[in-house]
């Protein structure tokens, strides 16, 4: 079984690139997916003692919880020690899962892949890429999105340079979603052809 790590930039669609290779036949899990599914069960507990105020009727409240651990790097670190470790044993029972079901391919999505070193737990991994004013279109709609906050957030997030030293593949989801979906089969094919070979 392969497993492939998935990154990109804020509004590169890193999500939509995980739905193609779904759809052509990869297991697929996203991280961001994985701790929403945390904060609504297991980590909303330790979430809430950490932070008060931050869990509202059982589940974390991830507005409240983002305002808390803005701009103080104690308050993240704090957070992230509390549920990184939840994602990662969800993110091996996903891989297990997948091994005992079969699947030769798999592909997580983790958004910080290339900033926490997760590269090494890995068989490959591809980075998503966009144009920066494409990105920017692509969140203008988000709740709570502005000009201001996408910038802060590229900026503590990797640059395409960086993740591009880590990966094995580059996505260009700047196009059409023909094209990506052309670029993903086209990866499934070799990566399938690597696997099938072992």
């Amino acid at each position: 079984m392969l497993v492939i790590g998935l990154t990109g930039s804020i509004g590169a669609g890193k999500s939509s690139v995980l739905a193609a290779f779904g759809r052509a036949g990869a297991a697929i899990a996203s991280a961001d997916a994985l701790v929403h599914e945390l904060y609504r069960g297991e980590a909303a507990g330790p979430v809430g003692e950490a932070f008060p105020g931050s869990v509202v009727d059982g589940v974390v409240d991830r507005a409240r919880l983002a305002a808390m651990v803005a701009d103080n790097p104690d308050a993240l670190a704090r957070l992230e020690a509390l549920v990184h470790p939840m994602v990662r044993a969800r993110e091996a029972a996903f891989r297990a899962s997948a091994a005992s079901a079969g699947r030769r391919i798999v592909v997580i999505e983790l958004p910080l892949l290339v900033e926490t070193g997760a590269q090494r737990r890995f068989d490959a991994v591809m980075t998503v890429e966009a144009d920066e004013a494409i990105r920017r279109q692509r969140t203008a709609s988000r709740p709570g999105m502005s000009e201001a906050k996408f910038t802060a957030l590229a900026a503590r997030q990797a640059t395409d340079t960086d993740r591009r030293r880590f990966a094995h593949v580059v996505i260009d989801n700047g196009g059409t979603p023909d094209e990506t979906n052309d670029q993903v089969a086209a990866v499934v094919r070799a990566f399938a052809t690597v696997v099938f070979a072992r």
